[in-house]
């Protein structure tokens, strides 16, 4: 009689247990790869994502997780010696997760994403049926030790931290515009002001000379003294005034007073708007991540 069992998600402790195996499986090269805790953290806030996850076990010990977020990604971590066994289940259980959000006849995709050098994962990714994508996202990172220049902004405008919770809907909405997306909404935002990682000291606004929120980077610090300053939105109205090379100059000195020796953000291969602005500020690229999509119907 097999040993492996698998359940649905209960409670908080199984967040634990989620973070306790990442902690244990991921080596170190890819330990700050996305989802790192906080973004698990951010994703089970959301009730449907927590009905979404499923765990197994061999012997009572966890050996293994997967779950679909609302943006239909699938995220997993498994046990190396358990990836022949248990590989197909999981991805057949993210699947059945999209399939449950479909009408009859009725398709979608199930996504999935990994860093261009994990060999190992992308050949999972492919060997259970997902193909590549024309979509890349990019990592950069700077060193704080280098100077960091004093932000210059146009007159008028100003930089400060986030006032509070008050303040999530114009975020969102600046967020929205930018990037022409309805995904960031209030309690989305929210949520991300809820995490046990956020510091309001270092949510950054830009604030047009008309009091309106411009533009927003949102800057985090982590044990291992590497920084995050991302992610960063300027609303149409107020791009190409350098909006977004200033916050990241605020950031990454904030950065640096907190003890941090690197600062890292994300974005899309295809926002060079963004990769200008973070080459301006210093940055530079350090990783590429490729996206895969398998087709699910009812």
């Amino acid at each position: 009689m097999s040993s492996i069992t698998n359940r649905v998600y209960r409670d908080e402790k199984d967040f634990q247990i989620m973070i306790d195996l990442l902690n244990e499986i991921r080596p170190a090269d890819r330990f700050k790869e996305f989802p790192t805790k906080v973004d698990i953290e951010e994703d089970l806030a959301l009730e449907e994502t927590c009905a979404n996850i499923k765990l197994w076990f061999d012997e009572n010990k966890p050996i293994g997780w997967v779950y679909v977020d609302d943006s239909k990604n699938m995220h997993w971590e498994l046990k190396k010696e358990y990836i022949e066994t248990i590989g197909a289940d999981m991805v057949t259980w993210a699947e059945a997760c999209i399939r449950n959000t479909l009408g009859m006849g009725q398709k979608s995709t199930l996504d999935a994403s990994c860093r261009e050098g994990n060999k190992e994962r992308l050949a999972f990714i492919r060997k259970h049926g997902f193909h590549q994508t024309d979509f890349v996202t990019v990592g950069m990172k700077r060193s704080l030790s280098e100077p960091i220049p004093v932000p210059e902004l146009p007159q008028g405008f100003s930089i400060r931290s986030v006032a509070g919770t008050g303040e999530a809907e114009a975020i969102a909405s600046t967020h929205r515009a930018a990037f022409g997306t309805e995904y960031m909404t209030a309690e989305n935002r929210l949520i991300i002001m809820n995490t046990s990682e956020y510091d309001p000291s270092l949510d950054l606004v830009a604030i047009a000379p008309d009091g309106t929120i411009a533009a927003y980077c949102t800057c985090s610090v982590n044990s291992d003294r590497e920084g995050y300053t991302d992610p960063v939105a300027t609303h149409p109205h107020f791009q190409r005034l350098g909006l977004a090379k200033a916050l990241l100059l605020q950031g990454l000195q904030l950065l640096k007073d907190r003890g941090m020796e690197f600062a890292s953000l994300g974005t899309s291969s295809s926002n060079i708007a963004m990769q200008k602005a973070a080459k301006s500020a210093g940055f530079q690229l350090e990783y590429r991540v490729f996206w895969f999509e398998k087709e699910v119907s009812k």
